[in-house]
């Protein structure tokens, strides 16, 4: 494998994404670029994973000084937390193109930009880097919902853009706060990321940087109470857009807080733990209650898909190696099952030209095969033994139980609610009556059927052979909590956020 392999997976959709807007291509051209582009950057990123040698710290370096009088450097590098982020942004991208062939040049080519910075934020380790990537990544999926949105494009896409700035203005200020205090501590200037884990941090304004970081990634995850702007712009989003946010840029919240908050500032994430574990908790159940309500499918998913990014988040909050790695084999799940469910939730909108779940039935009997692959996914999705949704459910609230026994009982239970709404779902849309919108509805073409597959079996994969992808994860976060030792032993010293009746005790 070359070099900078890192850097062209991240580049050549970008480059090719600029290309695109610079020149008078059209429709077809344009898919067929991002296509052919999108492949590409998938069989690098498969030869990295092959390679891949899963020794808990940073793979693939590449670190080029770029502002050195500040200790800015283009520096990139992937573990096993990141790596499987990265696999599942080269995975599923490539399906867009293949499932939706009727849409603009434009958005074609913001599809590859989005692609590209996405990648950059998983890879950067320079926190000046990743808010780069960070801020770039939002400006493609303006457009995109802002341009070729639904009805309620507009609100929408004020609605996500006031939230993402705030959040990102906060982190950037806490970003300064720390590479000033480690120019203070230490005499020289960097942001790089293992070194912001040697920086002695305490008192209010470093509390205030801890918040800083965790409202940006709350808002982007979304962590209730963070969460309002996702109904509206999951709804009013292309589904290709959607499917963007869910299945990947959501989980790079996820991974924000455990690449940059937990090494750094470990002291407060123990003091505050508890609490974030709650919110987690309650996000889950208030998502779960509210999607059982919905009457749009698509506006029904985008409430189950906040309800399990709670329970993604928990597992991070529960500062423990089961727990978190959990949570990141539940990223890639997560991301097969309910984000391959917004690209099943296209295709149902575009051939019956409706998103209401009362407009729709008898859909098995009409197409067996998306029938079948909307099943997988669904039951995936709910955490059914034997797919990838089980796996990091089950050790995620392993995790929680050791952390606060509330806290896994809780969400335990939660996860029940997702089994009643999706199941009810499935046999309103699939298995009643036909409608007269559901009445033509054809089956997948071989072209769709094949773009599912590969996911379909991962999705099964995942479930039934676990440790083939635990293995590469497993190193980097027991390394994670080597690394935050600290706080394991200090937490006793800690003044905790005392909630009534509550076990705050950290086993």
């Amino acid at each position: 494998m070359f070099e900078h392999v890192l850097s062209f997976i991240i580049f050549l959709p970008i480059v090719a994404g600029l290309l695109l807007l610079a020149t008078p291509a059209n429709r077809t051209v344009a898919r067929f670029t991002g296509t052919a582009i999108s492949l590409a950057a998938l069989v690098l990123s498969l030869d990295l994973y092959t390679k891949f040698q899963a020794t808990g710290h940073l793979e693939f370096i590449e670190n080029i000084p770029w502002v050195e009088s500040l200790g800015i450097n283009y520096s990139l590098g992937v573990d096993g937390i990141s790596l499987f982020i990265l696999m599942a942004t080269s995975v599923l991208l490539p399906m867009v193109y293949f499932i939706f062939s009727t849409k603009e040049k434009g958005y074609y080519a913001n599809l590859l930009l989005v692609q590209g910075a996405m990648t950059g934020a998983i890879c950067a380790t320079d926190m000046v880097l990743f808010y780069i990537f960070w801020e770039v990544m939002l400006l493609p999926v303006f457009f995109m919902l802002g341009l070729y949105g639904g009805e309620k494009r507009l609100p929408a896409t004020l609605k996500i853009t006031l939230y993402t700035i705030a959040g990102s203005l906060l982190m950037l200020a806490a970003i300064i706060y720390l590479g000033v205090s480690y120019h203070a501590q230490f005499g020289e200037w960097s942001f790089a990321m293992d070194k912001m884990a040697n920086l002695n941090l305490e008192g209010r304004v470093a509390a205030l940087a801890f918040f800083g970081f965790m409202i940006a990634f709350a808002i982007k995850i979304p962590l209730f109470p963070f969460h309002t702007w996702l109904p509206d712009a999951y709804t009013e989003a292309p589904t290709a857009t959607t499917f963007v946010l869910s299945a990947v840029m959501a989980k790079i919240g996820v991974y924000g807080v455990v690449r940059f908050v937990l090494p750094v500032f470990d002291m407060e994430f123990a003091r505050y733990a508890i609490l974030l574990a709650y919110l987690g908790v309650i996000g889950m159940m208030y998502c779960g209650i509210a999607a059982i309500a919905q009457k749009d499918f698509k506006r029904m998913l985008a409430f189950s898909s906040a309800s399990h990014m709670g329970i993604i988040a928990l597992g991070v909050f529960c500062m423990n190696v089961q727990a978190l790695t959990g949570s990141i084999y539940q990223i890639v799940a997560h991301a097969t099952s309910t984000g391959v469910l917004f690209l099943f939730a296209g295709v149902l909108e575009q051939r019956t030209q409706t998103r209401s779940i009362a407009d729709l039935g008898g859909i098995a009997a009409k197409a067996p095969v998306f029938a079948l692959y909307f099943a997988i996914a669904m039951l995936a999705s709910v955490g059914l033994p034997g797919t990838s949704g089980f796996i990091g459910e089950f050790m995620i609230i392993l995790g929680a139980i050791k952390f606060n026994t509330m806290v896994g009982v809780l969400a335990g239970t939660t996860l029940i609610v997702g089994v009643c709404y999706m199941l009810w779902m499935f046999q309103r849309v699939f298995y009643e009556n036909p409608t007269p919108q559901s009445e033509g509805f054809k089956d997948l073409s071989l072209v769709e059927g094949l773009t599912f597959l590969p996911v379909i079996v991962l999705i099964i994969a995942m479930g039934i052979f676990p440790n083939t992808f635990l293995k590469k994860i497993t190193p980097s976060t027991e390394l994670v909590f080597s690394q935050s030792e600290p706080a394991a032993v200090h937490t006793a010293a800690v003044t905790p956020v005392q909630v009534p009746g509550l076990n705050l005790e950290k086993n």
